[in-house]
This record gives structure tokens, C-alpha cells and sequence, in this order.
């Protein structure tokens, strides 16, 4: 008897500079379920924006995304995530700099851990400059305070990138 069960929704978490930015990027991508800015990666707990940006909590600013694997798979998201930002530089997109804005794939699972560092290695024949990227266990996420969230549907001209 075949399965008719659809596929469970994933999550994927990214850091690629300002995390407005990066959300925008995904939020109208198709098969992309919903998405939530906040903080990963760091030692302090239910740290809030004010200390993130000290660069003292070890969190980078990042989007949590939830996304159906049978519209989109991992892959394309990383292709995405690749694009939209510069992993060659440590620590910095942009005008952004900081700990805070480093390039960096939180993964779910080993599956994703594997597909990520496939996907870094392919991508870096595109570059110059090594690739920076952290590939790390994502670990608690906490979401960032509400006026984060969809910041660029409220403030369209700073999200221009």
C-alpha cells in the first residue's frame, strides 16, 4: 500500500547580514510557509536586540523559515541563501558589521547538514575568496521582538537590497 501523506513542513534557519533583508528574500518564496526573524547561535538566553547588537551574546541575526518540501526542497533554499548574500566576507554584510551579521546555515537534521556542506563546497567554485559560512546544529532560536518581524513589509525603502 502506497502513502498518502504529504510530506511534514521543514524548517531552515539563515544569517546573511541583517535579518530584514534576508526575510524578505525568502518570505515570497513559493513553498515557503512562513518566516520569523530572530537570534541563534549565541550562549546568552532570550537575548533581546539591544544586547545582540553589543556583539557580546554570540547570536547572529537570522531567519527561521518553515517550508514544504514537496514545492521546495532544501537545495534550492540554499541556492537562494548563497545568492542573496556575500559568504565570503567574515563577519559583515553590507554596510552591517559585527558577529551579529556573520554568514551562517543552522541546520535541522543530519540530512540538512550533509546537503549544506555539499552545497558550499559547489557554490565555492563560483568564488574568488574562500567561502566563510558556519555550518552549525541550530540550537535554540529565539525570535527577535515583534517590530522585527516582517520589518520590511512596514518599511520597504530601508529593505532595498
Amino acid at each position: 500500500m502506497l502513502s498518502s501523506q504529504k510530506p511534514k513542513n521543514e524548517k531552515a534557519t539563515f544569517a546573511a547580514g541583517c535579518f530584514w533583508g534576508v526575510e524578505r528574500v525568502f518570505a515570497n518564496v513559493s513553498g515557503v510557509i512562513s518566516t520569523v526573524v530572530g537570534y541563534i547561535g549565541g550562549t546568552t538566553k532570550n537575548p533581546i536586540y539591544q544586547q545582540v547588537c553589543t556583539g557580546t551574546t554570540g547570536h547572529a541575526e537570522a531567519v527561521e523559515i518553515v517550508f514544504n518540501p514537496a514545492i521546495i526542497n532544501f537545495t534550492k533554499l540554499l541556492d537562494i541563501f548563497w545568492q542573496c548574500h556575500d559568504p565570503t566576507t567574515m563577519n559583515r554584510q553590507w554596510p552591517d558589521e559585527g558577529t551579529q551579521y556573520r554568514s551562517a546555515l543552522f541546520y535541522h537534521s543530519e540530512a540538512q547538514k550533509k546537503v549544506a556542506w555539499q552545497s558550499k563546497q559547489q557554490w565555492q567554485q563560483k568564488f574568488t575568496r574562500p567561502i566563510v559560512t558556519e555550518i552549525v546544529n541550530a540550537g535554540s532560536f529565539y525570535p527577535a521582538e515583534r517590530y522585527h518581524q516582517h520589518y520590511y513589509k512596514m518599511h520597504p525603502r530601508i529593505c532595498l537590497r
